[in-house]
């Protein structure tokens, strides 16, 4: 990679880590209503990554609760386009897609896309590995930033109400 490059990475990392929403507008905190709302939920968030696949590169991926219902987000890259992908969290459908055009949400995916851009890993594969690693736990989250000028992905684990979150390396 070229120094300006390296600079641009640098410099998105620093906003995404920076902003009053923190990475993919999360704060890694799972509250009771997301624990209770996933606890009848069919579809991982592996299935909901490879299903988003048909609408461009997943970057993030989170389970959220939105007015009150539980829905699963997954923003996408293809080229210089990004997209908000709903995948149907009981059939595993993509159940909409919406191009993000504008505000925290473009920063921030932009930021995403650059992280993701210098690796041929998988988000699906990074869930994979952080969710063989703790026995009994699911992933309800995935955010890739930079640290030390290298790619890592931040995966949100739950189980029960016990919640962790395990840096994988996007290497």
């Amino acid at each position: 990679m070229n120094r300006r490059t390296i600079a641009l990475m640098t410099l998105m990392g620093l906003m995404i880590a920076t902003s009053t929403h923190g990475l993919y507008g999360q704060d890694n905190r799972v509250g009771p209503a997301l624990a209770e709302a996933l606890e009848d939920t069919i579809v991982t968030l592996q299935q909901g990554l490879t299903a988003a696949e048909s609408k461009g590169r997943p970057i993030s991926a989170k389970f959220e609760m939105e007015d009150g219902k539980l829905q699963l987000s997954i923003y996408t890259a293809r080229g210089k386009k990004f997209s908000e992908v709903i995948v149907d969290h009981m059939t595993g459908k993509v159940a909409k897609s919406e191009p993000i055009t504008e505000g925290d949400d473009l920063i921030q995916a932009r930021a995403q896309s650059v992280t993701m851009a210098g690796t041929k890993t998988s988000l699906r594969a990074v869930v994979d590995k952080a969710v063989r690693g703790s026995a009994g736990f699911r992933a309800v989250s995935v955010t890739p930033a930079l640290k030390n000028r290298h790619g890592v992905a931040s995966v949100t684990l739950l189980m029960g109400n016990q919640t962790k979150t395990v840096e994988e390396s996007l290497r």
